[in-house]
């Protein structure tokens, strides 16, 4: 979990809000029981007695004393808090401004945090009349805002629930469907521990309700579209692993940036501030010590549907458990001195075997809810554990009755003034008793309750973060027990998670080897493995490699020797790929790419251990970076391949050690056929049964070949499930230096499993000095804190690997062992109890029958949905199936009237063919006719104008003559001068003019004669040139009908028709 994410901060504008829940951490669950409670788990005891099996009177009394000697807190705290007022309604709520910007999201912060306002929206709570931006007003029984006259278009699931991106597209697909919209009443807390509802606006009827916790991300539309009067969030559903989103419309567009000011109000980290807040504290020495009080209850299944309380032995102070039973851990945290200070989430909450354990052995536990209890006076968070993992194997096996064992428990808080999150630890007592043992539980002390001490030193306000509100950082963390056994010069013990490290603190690896005496135990991923080799080495393996690559099928006779002594740091990704057999891994890779594409039903455990798998390696340490997602993918997509198993806690280190070799494709080929081939996954089948079978045999190996050690181990009760788990699920992977991870995995490649065993018997020989001196608790420290960092050298990690690779362990030996094995569970089944048997078996058979139900419940569910939706799809099809029936009579009949249009118009286009031939020849027979016309009146044109020259040079030539005779007569040149004219007496020149006269009457004549048959020429010729205009006209209307009806066969007719008629018109022209 990236607690940066917590404990940043954030921004505020008026577009989207996003709450400060981790997706990983997000509360989904809140039962009947589970519910929180004011009196550190009472909630389930009622009026009268309930009690559960027999016993004595002296056993009720003795009982019934312990409750009558110690007062429940629930009491103490209501005597201490009687007479305060808790204000609930807002009245002293500060006004909070909003800070209106042209970003796409907002987040909520507290109000201190805002900067540069561009536009501020006071709103009071506590007032009705807001303005006509939206009716709204304040509920009187609780702190919210009420906004009417809203529109819910619907909800839709997301895969991506703070992605701005997606949210806006589920919103505009909403917004335009509109298929079941419904006006609501929609009513905002104003505190982030209250409930967003909806309401029936005739009615007043609750519809629906969703915690602040459970809603991750708000946002509205943009300016400028059409969602710009829409706003969305969206919600966890049912579990952490569905979201859904939920859109609403709003009447008035101005509207929605008062609705998301109402979720950044009820988004902020810290609550609203309290009487005792504004009370100044007196600066006393102690005015930097907040004391909280912590309880711890445990509650196991009752039979019935519920959970209850354990009881509490009062002489020994333990927990009595019972075997076999699902539990819960509820913790209660309440502060009970100094300045009040909001417990803003709790991020981990962690259990763990044993007293005085390290951070990196404890293990997380499933979070079902937090939050504060109905009275707000403590904090109360609850957890269950996995019955089946082996990390909490301790409390399904019965206790013997002479001892008890120890029990730590951790929960770690986000507090709002608090720079850093804090730790708090309880260490408690249990004995696992039989399921069948009688229990007095209503009289029983059912809780441990330890004080605490926080001391905090304020932070300077220069060195305060911008838009932070944190104003303390921690001195120390001091349990009241710690406190009385400290000694005067001992230091108060810091115990703070640092962020990001998921709620377990792991400190950095000592510099220096010889600091084994440090109790912090090695990070996984610890040590540089240098690529670094001997040039001699690399020719060999270089020459081992080209003639394996000639035959991949046969391993090269000299391969085990090589890798015994350790593959080369740069060539391991070949060579663990070749002895893996993933050479033509083709298939494998395409399954990877398609399996990376679909959801996990353990991604949340997923997600939850990558931040915890070697977060010393810088690949693997960002929060979201590209190490962590590589190792994601290969998680989940293994979890999808291997249904049977799915993802088990250890996987992730495995994939990491191979994804620092090759990319994420081929890590997760190698990592299938180390699960499949090699057997590991058989280590996970059948309640762990062969885990045990292999702790058995390392038994009968330490047995042999360390007899002093296997009889120190009986002696202080240390059995081999206790320190070789990690071993043998992991391969050694999660708590030793990687060169020794490293030539782990060579060995474990080129000769099997069973390299484990020479392994582990080579640590246990090189550590029995040491072991034999320890106890109980010490061998369990050495193994978890000293052994791992004694190999942190790599001359140290190379003597140890020389020493398991000598061991000779024979397979025949091993599967002698796995007979006793089964022939000894089989004797054990044979002698135990048939009774006792028949009940676990039948256990194990509801288990099945549950699980059998719960998948036929499912596979029901899945084969009505598929059903339903295979109706859908068939009543689509047949709703198309009729469109297209109807659509093919609509074409049938189209066709039909277009075959006779068709007809229609053949017809009419040979009448008008017809009707073109026709005036086509007559106009042919019009143009030979005005041609001949022509053609005469050509020739006519011509031989007058040839007779008129004639006559006129016969003329001139005759006048010549004259004109000469005259010239030549003496008599006659008198009476004509030089131009010809007459000079004689006007009788004589009258008598000439009438000669004159009538030849030029004559002349005349002709020539009228001449000039009408011209224009009767030229007349006929203007009535055959329209003639012919009016044929062309009548061939232009039809050439547009013929275009008209985009025929073609007509055009192609036109244009010969147009084509002859050119030609003819160019030759007449």
């Amino acid at each position: 979990m990236d607690d940066k994410a917590s404990v940043g901060k954030i921004s505020v504008s008026s577009d989207s809000v996003s709450t400060l829940n981790s997706e990983d951490f997000v509360l989904v669950s809140r039962q009947g029981d589970e519910t929180p409670s004011t009196n550190n788990g009472s909630d389930d005891e009622k009026t009268g007695l309930k009690i559960v099996g027999n016993g004595s009177e002296q056993e009720l009394q003795k009982e019934l004393e312990d409750v009558l000697m110690d007062p429940p807190i629930e009491d103490q705290s209501n005597e201490r808090d009687h007479g305060e007022e808790v204000r609930t309604d807002g009245d002293g709520e500060e006004p909070v401004v909003l800070e209106a910007s042209a970003s796409s999201t907002i987040n909520p912060v507290s109000v201190a945090g805002l900067q540069k306002p561009e536009m501020s929206l006071p709103v009071n709570p506590s007032q009705g009349d807001c303005g006509d931006l939206s009716p709204f007003t304040p509920m009187t029984d609780e702190d919210s805002v009420v906004f009417s006259k809203l529109i819910y278009l619907g909800c839709s699931s997301v895969n991506a629930p703070r992605s701005e991106v997606e949210a806006l597209r589920m919103m505009s697909v909403l917004r335009s469907e509109r298929k079941n919209s419904l006006i609501v009443t929609l009513s905002v807390p104003n505190v982030s521990e209250g409930t967003v509802r909806l309401f029936d606006p005739q009615s007043n009827a609750e519809i629906a309700n969703y915690p602040i916790y459970k809603i991750l991300f708000c946002v509205r539309g943009h300016d400028g579209t059409p969602e710009s009067d829409c706003f969305a969030f969206t919600e966890s559903h049912h579990n952490a692993e569905i979201f859904m989103i939920h859109v609403f419309q709003c009447e008035i567009q101005e509207a929605v940036s008062r609705i998301l000011y109402s979720f950044a109000t009820a988004f902020r980290r810290s609550a609203k501030q309290t009487p005792l807040s504004a009370i100044a504290t007196p600066q006393t020495p102690d005015s930097d010590i907040f004391t909280f009080s912590v309880s711890l209850e445990i509650k196991e299944d009752d039979g019935k549907g519920y959970f209850s309380a354990v009881p509490k032995d009062k002489d020994r102070q333990c927990f009595k458990l019972r075997q076999g039973i699902d539990k819960k851990i509820v913790i209660y945290v309440q502060q009970t001195t100094n300045k009040e200070l909001a417990i803003e989430r709790c991020f981990g909450l962690l259990l763990s075997r044993g007293k005085d354990v390290r951070s990196g052995d404890m293990h997380l536990l499933d979070l079902e809810s937090m939050g504060k209890s109905s009275d707000g006076k403590s904090y109360v968070i609850t957890g269950s554990w996995n019955q089946k993992s082996p990390h909490f194997q301790f409390v399904n096996e019965e206790t013997p009755k002479d001892k008890i064992l120890f029990m730590t428990t951790a929960v770690d808080l986000v507090i709002t003034e608090v720079q850093e999150p804090v730790r708090f630890i309880l260490e408690t007592k249990v004995r696992v008793c039989s399921p069948n043992e009688r229990l007095f539980w209503p009289f029983s002390k059912r809780s441990s309750t330890e004080n605490f001490f926080l001391k905090l030193k304020q932070i300077k306000q220069k060195d305060r973060k911008n838009n932070s509100d944190t104003l303390y950082e921690v001195v120390c963390l001091e349990s009241e027990s710690e406190r009385e056994r400290r000694k005067t010069t001992a230091s108060p013990s810091l115990r703070l998670p640092q962020s990001g490290s998921q709620g377990s603190v792991i400190p950095s690896p000592p510099e220096d080897d010889e600091e084994e005496d440090n109790d912090e135990p090695l990070l996984s991923g610890s040590g540089d493995v240098s690529k670094e080799c001997a040039e001699k080495i690399l020719e060999t393996w270089g020459d081992l490699l080209s003639k394996w690559h000639l035959n991949l099928s046969v391993r090269p006779k000299t391969l085990s020797a090589l890798v015994r002594s350790g593959v080369p740091e740069a060539l391991r990704g070949e060579v663990w790929q070749l002895l893996a057999g993933c050479h033509n891994n083709d298939h494998l890779v395409e399954k990877y790419r398609i399996l990376i594409t679909k959801e996990s039903p353990q991604d949340s455990a997923i997600t939850r251990d990558i931040n915890r798998t070697f977060p010393a390696h810088d690949y693997f340490k960002d929060t979201g970076g590209d190490g962590q997602d590589s190792l994601y993918k290969i998680c989940k997509a293994y979890s999808v391949y291997d249904e049977e198993i799915g993802y088990c806690q250890g996987q992730s280190f495995l994939a990491a050690v191979l994804l620092l070799h090759m990319p994420e494709e081929q890590a997760f080929s190698v990592l299938v056929k180390i699960m499949f081939d090699y057997g590991l996954r058989e280590l996970f089948k059948q309640n762990f049964e062969d885990l045990h079978c292999k702790f058995y045999q390392l038994e009968r190996l330490m047995q042999e070949c360390i007899p002093d050690l296997y009889n120190h181990f009986l002696d202080i009760s240390l059995e081999a499930h206790m320190y070789a788990s990690q071993w043998f699920l992991t391969l050694f992977t999660a708590k030793f230096p990687l060169y020794m991870v490293f030539h782990i995995i060579d060995l474990l490649l080129c000769e099997g499993i069973s390299v484990i065993f020479n392994v582990a018997l080579g640590l246990l020989k090189t550590t029995k000095d040491d072991l034999l001196l320890t106890d109980f608790e010490g061998a369990l420290k050495f193994f978890r804190v000293q052994l791992p960092k004694r190999y942190r050298s790599e001359e140290n990690a190379k003597k140890l690997m020389e020493l398991a690779c000598n061991m000779k362990i024979s397979q025949k030996k091993l599967k002698k062992y796995e007979k006793e094995y089964h022939a000894m569970r089989e004797q054990q089944a044979q002698q135990e109890d048939p009774i006792e048997r028949y009940e676990r078996e039948n256990r194990r058979l509801q288990e099945a029958n549950m699980r059998l139900e719960q998948e036929n419940d499912d596979l029901a569910h899945e084969l009505v949905t598929s059903k339903i939706a295979l109706r859908k799809d068939l009543d689509n099809a047949e709703e198309k199936a009729d469109a297209l029936n109807k659509e093919l009579l609509m074409t049938k009949q189209k066709l039909i009237d277009a075959e006779e249009e068709k007809r229609r118009l053949e017809e009419e286009s040979a009448q008008l063919k017809e009707m073109c031939r026709r005036e086509l020849d007559k106009a042919e027979s019009e143009i030979k006719k005005n041609s001949s016309i022509i053609g005469d009146y050509k020739q006519i044109c011509s031989q007058l104008s040839e007779r008129l020259e004639k006559q006129q040079t016969a003329n001139k030539a005759e006048i010549e003559k004259i004109r000469q005779k005259v010239d030549d007569c003496e008599h006659c040149r008198e009476f004509f001068n030089k131009e010809g004219r007459v000079k004689v007496a006007s009788s004589a020149k009258d008598g000439s003019d009438e000669d004159t006269d009538e030849e030029k009457e004559t002349l005349k004549n002709q020539l009228r004669e001449m000039e009408l048959e011209l224009a009767q020429t030229k007349l006929q010729l203007v009535e055959a040139e329209c003639k012919i205009q009016d044929l062309e006209h009548h061939l232009g209307l039809a050439l547009n009908e013929v275009q008209a009806a985009k025929k073609t066969w007509f055009n192609r007719t036109i244009s010969s028709i147009k084509t002859v008629t050119g030609v003819q018109g160019k030759e007449t022209c």
